[in-house]
């Protein structure tokens, strides 16, 4: 069994027996369908761990867009953009103005300059020097969520603060988001976690490093209500190995990685049969 099916069916598990349902509150989400309030049943600071070097998480119980997930992460960290013509997906279309853009959202805040004593660097480059030079820097993060900027954009980033640790020759990563939506991409082994995972991994290469392990904090993890109905079809399907990650290791500069350099090995899992709304 995939690591990321158990933190799945444990999630699940846990919203549907403990979780907190939000339908007599005020809620800001709603289905795009037909604009009626989309309520979501909770659970508080779910935490997922991984060691990289032995699974990549993602999961098997149902199919996961690996390419696409490695797409979207290396079109805010590389390309540092916030234009989803920049994209080619559409998974933002529903909170893009009518150029394409988010706003000051997840990229903006990595591609401004600070001065740092070392030098003017932007986030990722920072932490990409720090990463070679001073790998016991207790202060090595990148930090997507700005409050400044929150009126400035529909989506706040989710995905919000990564920590970093090197110990032993290994890239170490917590990452904290502030509210995952489980079924579209928060859950285990989901759209999320393959990002921060392929990340990581992109990370320690280049930095001459090991990766060791990944751990995710979701602070609100819900399923929204017109949602549970598939969770049993999820849960019945047959469940496979962990794949393995392929990374073209002729890859040493962080941007110069395309998503060509990036192969699940063996990657086996079921098609959700149905789609189902969103809530913007």
């Amino acid at each position: 069994m995939a690591l990321a099916d158990k933190y799945f069916r444990d999630q699940m598990k846990t919203i549907r027996e403990s979780g907190f349902n939000d339908k007599d509150y005020k809620v800001r989400a709603k289905w795009a369908v037909d604009n009626a309030p989309a309520h979501t049943v909770k659970t508080f600071a779910y935490i997922t761990r991984y060691d990289l070097s032995k699974e990549f998480p993602i999961l098997t119980l149902r199919s996961q867009g690996f390419k696409g997930a490695v797409k979207e992460l290396l079109w805010i960290f590389q390309k540092k953009s916030t234009n989803i013509n920049d994209l080619g997906l559409h998974i933002w279309d529903a909170w893009a103005d009518e150029n394409g853009d988010l706003g000051k959202t997840y990229a903006y805040p990595l591609r401004e300059k600070i001065k740092y004593p070392e030098g003017e660097f932007d986030q990722v480059d920072y932490l990409l020097y720090q990463l070679k030079n001073n790998p016991m820097d207790r202060r090595m993060m990148l930090q997507l969520f700005d409050p400044h900027n929150v009126i400035a954009t529909k989506l706040p980033p989710c995905v919000m603060t990564y920590l970093f640790d090197v110990s032993d020759g290994k890239l170490n990563m917590t990452v904290i988001q502030r509210s995952g939506d489980c079924l579209a991409a928060a859950a285990a082994g989901g759209w999320d976690e393959i990002g921060e995972a392929v990340l990581q991994h992109m990370l320690a290469q280049v930095s001459g490093l090991q990766v060791g392990e990944m751990v995710h904090l979701t602070n609100n993890l819900h399923v929204y209500d017109r949602h549970m109905q598939y969770i049993d079809e999820i849960l019945a399907n047959p469940e496979y190995e962990s794949p393995v990650l392929k990374i073209n290791p002729e890859i040493k500069d962080f941007y110069a990685f395309k998503p060509e350099d990036f192969e699940l090995v063996g990657y086996k899992s079921t098609k959700l049969s149905t789609k189902f709304d969103v809530a913007v």
